[in-house]
């Protein structure tokens, strides 16, 4: 069974631990993000986050109720990044679109965090916070609510998804990543025309744009369909008035 979390007032160290410090939970989670971007999602245990932290393992337990509750607090970490980077400017289509680059930015900023919460849920305050400052964007420019949430669903998992995929291929060592990035130029752009006529007509055009993200192309077709979308419902509403 779980170990009950204390609320932090009440657990926090009234010494520092043998590196100076005293510990909290962003502490704690800011330490977790270093150890991933270092040694990967097998190198996040308690002992090693222990070591790095200068203070016995078991202390995570007393603001964590394990590593799984310390991952979704990775994930809270990148979607607040995320919101405290982006500023409203009261219009929808293009606060939605900055959010949501600011979400994919922070990801990719921490691949190996990214590939670990990317697919979490993890109900704390800072990514509720981004779930209300995206539901109110819809419903403030004038989207019914199940549009808004239709919108909000592909939005955020198109946004996710290419978190996880972008972050993957920059998790991965350098020496593949090029090797990766390489075989268009290496690999399809010597595929003869006689063989694969539509690879070879475009082959350039592949090398350009392959090892670039889709995410902002793919955003922009979302945000398409969403405003045609408001607009099909403005002109019902006024049809019907």
């Amino acid at each position: 069974m779980p170990k009950k979390v204390v609320p932090e007032a009440e657990r926090r160290r009234r010494r520092p631990t043998r590196h100076g410090t005293v510990l909290s939970e962003k502490q704690i989670v800011q330490t977790a993000l270093r150890m991933l971007r270092e040694h990967g999602s097998a190198g996040l245990t308690a002992r090693r986050l222990g070591a790095a932290l200068g203070a016995d393992p078991s202390t995570l337990y007393r603001y964590f109720a394990g590593l799984d509750d310390l991952t979704r607090a990775i994930g809270e970490e990148l979607m607040g990044r995320a919101l405290d980077s982006w500023t409203a400017t009261g219009r929808w289509r293009p606060d939605l679109r900055a959010l949501g680059l600011a979400i994919h930015t922070s990801y990719l900023a921490h691949p190996q965090a990214a590939l670990l919460t990317a697919s979490r849920v993890t109900g704390r305050p800072r990514e509720i916070e981004v779930d209300e400052t995206i539901l109110g964007i819809l419903r403030g420019a004038g989207f019914g609510d199940v549009d808004t949430v239709g919108v909000y669903h592909a939005f955020i998992d198109l946004t996710l998804a290419f978190a996880a995929l972008d972050a993957g291929a920059l998790a991965v060592k350098d020496e593949a990543r090029g090797a990766d990035e390489g075989m268009w130029t290496s690999t399809y752009a010597r595929l003869p025309a006689e063989t694969h006529p539509h690879i070879a007509a475009t082959a350039h055009l592949l090398a350009d744009r392959m090892n670039l993200s889709a995410y902002p192309v793919v955003l922009d077709t979302l945000l398409n369909r969403a405003e045609a979308q408001l607009a099909a419902a403005r002109h019902r509403a006024g049809g019907t008035g």
